[in-house]
């Protein structure tokens, strides 16, 4: 058991990566605080880990009272805080034209703020465990997409966060802060937003070779199984990384030939 007797907060859990990353932990020996908004599905979940390894809390990460309960529910519950997975974002389209200073504000508070609030809430509890702190970004980080821009500046502020916390935190209070960037990934939102583009049900079994070189995207579970290695003790003192998932290498390729387009990525 990799994380034996560990109590880890996962954000965004009651579905997509952050389940299977929940859902991973537990596997592992964690026991595990679920967060998000969707409450069926977070309640499936937790019945479905067990009400002794799971406890579920259905908030805004956004207000102001969250980060203090996911800490406060995690050591109630379990008498401890070992690891934050910061998981939870928005994901909205949007681009110069279409993005207003609203909206974008929106998105950093969620994707950027919020993880680095519960980062504070939680930091006097990881002191004490020597424990850590792991961002779910995205390699939307590097540059972006067109119709993502405010998501890709989030996940690239919430990049140098990482690094930052990871180099401080390390040195003043022994916390490990690191973050994996995901590729594209299937997930039940990102079916839900093909779905609401027009795109056919199976649109995930015809992908250009130039976005899945290996005829299909990562799986959550995937991402789950490398979220194991920076949540165990096992990763030792790395702190401040920022490792990408893809299945291709993302910087310096070659750009997509006519047709290799998906439509409303």
């Amino acid at each position: 058991m990799r994380l034996e007797s560990k109590s880890i907060i996962v954000t965004g859990s009651c579905t997509g990566i952050g389940k299977a990353i929940a859902k991973r932990c537990v596997a592992e020996g964690a026991r595990v605080v679920i967060h998000g908004l969707e409450r069926e599905w977070g309640e499936e979940t937790v019945d479905e880990l067990g009400a002794e390894n799971a406890v579920l809390l259905i908030e805004e990460l956004e207000h102001p009272d969250c980060p203090g309960n996911l800490v406060d529910l995690a050591v109630k519950s379990f008498g401890k805080l070992d690891a934050v997975v910061n998981n939870a974002a928005i994901v909205a389209s949007g681009n110069i034209h279409t993005t207003d200073a609203v909206a974008f504000r929106n998105i950093l508070e969620i994707n950027t703020l919020a993880p680095y609030r519960l980062i504070q809430a939680a930091l006097p509890e990881l002191t004490e465990t020597r424990g850590n702190v792991l961002n779910i970004g995205s390699v939307n980080a590097w540059c972006g997409e067109t119709n993502l821009m405010a998501y890709s500046v989030s996940k690239g502020a919430l990049m140098t966060l990482t690094r930052n916390l990871g180099d401080t935190l390390m040195r003043e209070n022994r916390v490990r802060v690191n973050q994996i960037n995901p590729g594209w990934v299937l997930t039940e939102n990102e079916a839900i937003r093909k779905k609401n583009h027009g795109l056919k049900d199976d649109w995930d079994t015809d992908l250009p070779k130039m976005f899945a070189p290996a005829g299909r995207i990562l799986k959550p579970d995937e991402i789950a199984a490398a979220a194991l290695y920076w949540l165990a003790d096992e990763c030792g003192p790395v702190s401040g990384q920022v490792v990408d998932l893809e299945q291709h290498p993302f910087i310096g390729r070659n750009p997509p030939k006519d047709g290799d387009t998906i439509p409303d990525l």
